[in-house]
């Protein structure tokens, strides 16, 4: 289709991780079974803590909201990516790769703040214990999980309103397995110095600050604990943090590492990698995270599966 001087483009070439045939059913494989230990994983989190009163708590309450982000999260990417492997024409409507590029966007951005949300209670637990019940209530919860959830659609909607203002003369092979920003803009027949500008501002506001905010205020929660006389006391603090540090520096060390570098060292083949693991791999281990080292999780998951087989037996 032709407009003035431009083609516009109505469909998009994924060329996914790598272009060899002999790899596509191996690669189906793999990605396949990350998707469903992804998804049961997830799922598992949400029935254990809303069935099970010991984890009625703040902190579960932000966990439930993370696990059903992570199921759409990696849901936007994998069922297309797993398509694609059986496909010789791997390709997506230009309103397909738009809609995927907004939903993944806002979700990563979302979660982003979501896990500032958890390092601040995790921050009050342990620093204001005392005052945790009135500081972390329902209200303050769901205003905090509501504006996660603002913040990750603005961040998605200024991008996406610059991406689209580009031209795109005929070029539609996107050097990946989704349609992210910066490997459209490798695509745009013009200056793409403002978008990419734009991009790496949105960046710092959705990824830089939330990340600084993190590490200053787990600098508190460790002064705090070394405070602690007891060394019980220390393990017992420290083992409520580990989970949610382990997660934080799975997501942020990729993401800051696609979004934070200056647009001319953009290499498309790390982005892709680094793409993959906090798109794929990180919502498939978030639930493995929390549940192998969380005591209340596992011990919750064993109460509820116990009286579900009581149940069936009676």
């Amino acid at each position: 289709m032709v407009k003035g001087n431009f083609t516009t483009v109505v469909e998009f070439i994924l060329q996914g991780l790598t272009s060899r045939q002999d790899l596509q059913i191996l690669l189906f494989i793999v990605f396949l079974t990350c998707y469903v230990v992804s998804l049961i994983g997830n799922i598992v989190i949400i029935w254990i803590s809303s069935t099970n009163p010991r984890l009625h708590t703040p902190m579960y309450f932000f966990l439930r909201n993370l696990s059903f982000l992570d199921i759409w999260y990696t849901s936007s990417v994998v069922p297309k990516m797993l398509i694609n492997f059986l496909s010789v024409k791997k390709t997506i409507s230009h309103n397909g790769c738009v809609t995927q590029m907004f939903i993944h966007m806002t979700l990563g951005g979302t979660e982003c703040y979501l896990l500032l949300s958890m390092a601040y209670d995790r921050y009050v637990a342990i620093c204001s214990p005392l005052h945790y019940t009135n500081i972390m209530h329902t209200t303050l919860c769901i205003k905090m999980a509501a504006a996660s959830w603002v913040g990750g659609v603005i961040n998605s909607v200024i991008n996406l309103v610059y991406t689209l203002q580009l031209p795109f003369c005929g070029v539609n092979v996107v050097d990946h397995f989704v349609c992210e920003v910066p490997a459209l803009l490798e695509l745009a027949c013009a200056d793409t110095s403002l978008n990419k500008t734009v991009l790496f501002f949105c960046a710092i506001v959705i990824t830089g600050i939330p990340f600084s905010v993190i590490f200053f205020t787990y600098i508190k929660i460790i002064s705090s604990i070394m405070k602690i006389r007891t060394s019980s006391g220390k393990r017992k603090a420290f083992s409520t943090c580990v989970s949610h540090v382990i997660v934080v520096v799975l997501f942020y060390g990729t993401i800051l590492f696609i979004y934070l570098r200056p647009g001319k060292i953009h290499v498309l083949s790390q982005d892709k990698m680094a793409t993959l693991f906090y798109s794929i791999i990180t919502p498939m281990l978030n639930p493995l995270i929390y549940t192998l080292r969380n005591k209340d999780v596992k011990l919750a998951l064993i109460e509820t599966t116990g009286k579900k087989i009581v149940l069936w037996h009676k």
